[in-house]
């Protein structure tokens, strides 16, 4: 699946303005960690990481 994503971004040169996140977040009810992954725009990284998504 990765390999499909990235080849999606190349397609137009757009693939060098966008990076992949992947965040621990915590669940409430088990206290058990999950990861998220996400292609967000490289501008809003910091933005991204900040919110309690």
């Amino acid at each position: 699946m990765a390999k499909k994503v990235v080849a999606t971004l190349k397609k137009a040169d757009a693939g060098k303005a966008y990076t992949k996140i992947i965040k621990s977040v915590k669940s409430p009810k088990t206290g058990a960690y999950t990861f998220r992954e996400e292609i967000v725009p490289a501008d809003q990284v910091q933005e991204f990481l900040a919110s309690n998504k």
